[in-house]
């Protein structure tokens, strides 16, 4: 095992703004073994210790963690801005969730009214579909990139969808760049542009800690990735994602002004693919990750989750937001849900 420094914050009451970022550094004991961990999970020291142990080589150096709204642990390169890859999902369904908002379209409108092309082939296909994987969009190219959605033209709509949209819940990349695209055109401009307005900058997110990557200029507009994949998504800091975690454990709202609706908030991140595909239990709302992925954790947990052990994780029972990045490989979700166990025998009180 290796040992890491982080920075420790004891500030755990109060509302989270960029100047609570500051503290002192200290060093954290080398990771005990797993047995001895799962026997001893009573502090944040070991829950962390553990988080360290499992990941690639990267561990926990891009790391911060929110409780009550005030940083509590920051890792030693937790300004480092990388690709955050599928975690890009959750700001684009963020992106609709204001355009809703707006009445400029809804979850239910159909997507060949921004996207005319869409007619022939998809006539049927809404916002819903694209943020719950249950579209069966496919873009030509897609079969022969292989994987979920690879295609390097995901604008071209293949004439042979996956399936009927609402029938099936299939992670895709590609109907995620076709969103982008989509809102995009109901925005009037990049979706980038219109995040930072809407979001980022009442939050205080710092312009130099994240970007989000695009495919370009389509008629006249750049159109920022949706999906994350091909290196044209989000790519940010562990700090920064953190405060758009912490907006959503907030319920939508900064500074007592309400920036996401609340209503959105409870949809997103609660289970949706039940409601569309009567029997199918997928833990996934509107491009969130819900409770049901780990087992252990509280009913209102959810995450967005990346390529490379990307995580930002929200327990409201806990008032806690942990974001871990990295480009170090994945793990599986079986060792996050231990991690949540440990949080939660954590004693916040001591």
């Amino acid at each position: 095992m290796w040992k890491f420094n982080l920075l420790v914050f004891l500030l755990f009451t109060g509302s989270f703004n960029a100047s609570s970022i500051s503290g002192q550094s200290r060093h954290i004991k080398n990771a005990c073994s797993e047995q001895e961990i799962t026997e001893s999970g009573e502090s944040l020291t070991n829950a962390l210790n553990y988080l360290e142990s499992i990941c690639g080589k990267d561990g926990i150096k891009k790391i911060h963690i929110l409780k009550s709204g005030k940083t509590i642990y920051q890792g030693t390169e937790s300004e480092f801005v990388q690709n955050v890859w599928s975690c890009t999902k959750s700001f684009t369904s963020t992106v609709l969730s204001l355009l809703v908002a707006e009445g400029k379209c809804s979850l239910d409108d159909k997507v060949n009214k921004f996207i005319p092309e869409l007619k022939n082939h998809y006539p049927d296909l809404t916002f819903r579909h694209l943020t719950t994987h249950t579209s069966g969009y496919k873009a030509k190219g897609d079969d022969a990139a292989g994987g979920h959605g690879q295609s390097s033209t995901p604008f071209q709509p293949s004439p042979e969808p996956l399936f009927a949209p609402g029938s099936e819940f299939r992670y895709w990349d590609s109907a995620m760049n076709l969103f982008a695209k989509a809102l995009t055109v109901v925005a009037g401009e990049p979706i980038e542009s219109y995040f930072k307005r809407k979001v980022a900058d009442p939050i205080g997110m710092n312009n130099n800690g994240w970007n989000w990557k695009d495919f370009g200029e389509f008629d006249g507009i750049t159109v920022n990735g949706g999906a994350g994949n091909k290196g044209r998504g989000i790519h940010i800091s562990a700090t920064e994602i953190a405060k758009f975690g912490q907006l959503f454990l907030n319920r939508g709202k900064w500074n007592g002004k309400q920036i996401i609706p609340e209503k959105w908030i409870e949809e997103a991140t609660s289970p949706q693919i039940e409601k569309l595909i009567p029997g199918d239990t997928t833990p996934y709302g509107f491009n969130w990750w819900t409770s049901g992925l780990f087992p252990d954790a509280p009913k209102g947990t959810f995450a967005a989750k990346g390529f490379n052990n990307n995580v930002c994780l929200i327990i409201p029972e806990i008032d806690i937001v942990v974001v871990r990045l990295g480009l170090d490989g994945n793990i599986d979700d079986e060792k996050w849900n231990r991690f949540i166990k440990l949080l939660m025998q954590v004693d916040w009180n001591q």
